[in-house]
């Protein structure tokens, strides 16, 4: 089923918070701080976070870059570019559907990369604990602070230009290698992917929206370990944004009876009652946007959509959801034992759920 949608813009309330740390800008080191915290510079202050990788599936960035979504403030991420962990480990680039998620939610992107590394002590071949240039962030930053366009508008121009930042890659990693004497990956790797981009900021776009459309295509057709679903109804979702750019992403299943359709996005725990933090906010940031579609249509037909967040676990007894009464709520959590915080995770949950008109079922499975 190919699903499309429309969003003019995000309106969301986040319960779920954690309160972040803040910095003083005057002493950044983005190496040493949180994943996520506050950055202040005596004027504003800005909420920030930061990926270890361009790979989203490996160390939650979404969690990081929803912790920083409930400030008013300017949200920023720092991203690697590119990480290469060594010819016999991963070498991973960032995609253009990240940088299109991070613009239909208003946060600006840093594109960045590393310039010092150590070798892994468990594997001589590859190497660790990469370290960003933290001059280049810290000055991205400061212009991010002078910058009075959106985040979209600042994304897509940082694009036109990240030849450069492939450029001070490819040195960077050179320097890495002789450094440690580990063997990166062939650097005709980054100058392909330099080429592309350089060419010019459509072709990039299309590039990487060319590899997001695959990667959609083959996600729908897999089941991560993760993810226990009822059915196997993977679907495709196009958003469009009100330039009418188009974002690819998928739903790990549908429910579709009418003239309604549910989106709804799975997250499974193996090993305890409820999935872990990092998962359920990974899967809030999905409710964010599914939760502001308009003009939604199923296989060419207008519909009316919901979003559905479903934690599912094989220690749960029954199921409850954010619909049911206090009583119904409060049985369920009696009969399963949960602990005080595993209650106060639920009922934020469930909260933010009401107040942004989506559903979420707790259930065994």
């Amino acid at each position: 089923m190919n699903i499309t949608g429309k969003i003019t813009g995000i309106k969301y309330t986040i319960t779920l918070r954690k309160e972040l740390k803040e910095v003083d800008i005057a002493g950044l080191d983005i190496n040493k701080t949180p994943a996520a915290f506050l950055l202040s510079d005596n004027k504003q202050t800005y909420a920030v976070s930061k990926w270890v990788s361009p790979k989203r599936t490996r160390t939650y960035p979404y969690e990081r870059v929803y912790n920083t979504l409930q400030y008013v403030s300017k949200k920023i991420t720092v991203i690697p570019i590119v990480k290469d962990e060594g010819t016999d480990g991963d070498r991973d680039y960032i995609q253009w559907d990240t940088v299109s998620l991070m613009s239909l939610l208003d946060v600006f992107v840093v594109f960045a990369y590393y310039d010092s590394a150590k070798i892994n002590p468990r594997n001589k071949l590859k190497i660790t604990s990469q370290q960003f240039d933290n001059e280049y962030v810290l000055g991205k930053i400061k212009e991010i602070e002078r910058y009075h366009s959106s985040a979209l508008h600042w994304n897509l121009n940082e694009l036109s230009e990240i030849h450069l930042v492939v450029e001070k890659t490819k040195k960077a990693y050179s320097k890495i290698e002789k450094k440690t004497g580990v063997k990166l990956h062939n650097f005709e790797g980054l100058k392909n992917f330099a080429n592309k981009i350089e060419n010019d900021r459509a072709s990039f776009m299309a590039f990487s929206r060319d590899k997001a459309e695959k990667a959609q295509a083959r996600e729908i057709v897999t089941v991560q370990p993760k993810e226990r679903l009822s059915t196997s109804s993977k679907a495709k979702i196009t958003i469009s944004n009100y330039l009418g750019g188009q974002y690819f992403f998928t739903v790990d299943e549908t429910q579709y009876t009418k003239n309604k359709i549910s989106l709804i996005e799975r997250k499974h725990s193996k090993n305890s009652l409820l999935p872990s933090r990092g998962d359920i906010k990974d899967g809030l940031l999905k409710m964010i946007l599914f939760s502001n579609l308009t003009d939604v249509k199923a296989d060419g037909k207008l519909v009316k959509s919901k979003s559905v967040l479903c934690l599912t676990s094989s220690f749960l007894k029954g199921e409850v959801t954010s619909s049911h009464t206090k009583n119904e709520i409060d049985g369920f959590i009696v009969k399963n034992k949960f602990s005080t915080g595993q209650i106060s995770l639920i009922k934020s949950i469930f909260e933010e759920a009401r107040k942004n008109n989506f559903l979420v079922k707790v259930q065994f499975s």
